[in-house]
């Protein structure tokens, strides 16, 4: 099954214009930001392949990122490692949600969002879809931009702190990341939240 515009569809049947769908990535990794993407499609102009962010190549995911940002309104936003461990990774997942939300070019009037959660202090009308990024299309745009945002973020903080293995374990905790952190130590980049970073201090 490919995510279609289904859900699309019948919020517009219900008046509403303007959809976003909403996603973000980076809630299980020890190291790095959450990040949270919005994506308001054109109807009459979406990429083929859309498809959740997790079951595309990185060449393949690149690829829909250009023509994802060609056709629609994208924002893309952060909650930083002293979010995450100030609230906790759900409520920072959702604050980079809303932030996401409220940086697109244009309000939304309806939300899709990926989950069972609609965001704390979300003011626009919302609708939540488990496994969303595999059912409707503009979530899956929302992973597609989220990731490969994300991704550039450690790929950078690979460079800055090399020896973790960030620009392949993207800041999960892999066996050779986790080895590292007990070789080098915790950076400022780490959640000192999570337990096997929180266990080292």
């Amino acid at each position: 099954m490919m995510p279609d515009y289904s859900f699309e569809d019948a919020a517009h049947a219900r008046g509403y214009a303007r959809i976003a769908g909403v996603d973000e990535v980076g809630r299980g990794p020890l190291a790095g930001p959450v990040t949270a993407a919005a994506v308001v499609l054109d109807p009459a102009r979406i990429p083929e392949g859309l498809n959740d962010s997790k079951k595309l190549s990185f060449r393949k995911r690149e690829a829909l990122y250009a023509q994802i940002m060609e056709v629609a309104d994208v924002s893309i936003a952060h909650a930083t490692v002293e979010e995450i461990d100030e609230h906790n990774i759900l409520r920072a997942s959702h604050i980079a949600m809303v932030r996401a939300i409220e940086g697109l070019a244009s309000p939304p009037d309806h939300c899709l969002i990926d989950g069972n959660m609609i965001p704390r202090g979300l003011s626009v009308p919302s609708q939540t879809i488990i496994k969303g990024d595999a059912r409707s299309v503009s979530i899956s745009a929302a992973s597609i931009m989220a990731k490969i945002c994300r991704d550039y973020v450690m790929l950078s903080l690979a460079q800055q702190h090399p020896g973790y293995g960030w620009e392949t374990n993207m800041g999960y905790g892999s066996k050779s990341h986790i080895s590292a952190l007990q070789k080098l130590g915790v950076t400022p980049h780490h959640r000192r939240s999570f337990k096997p970073v929180h266990n080292m201090l």
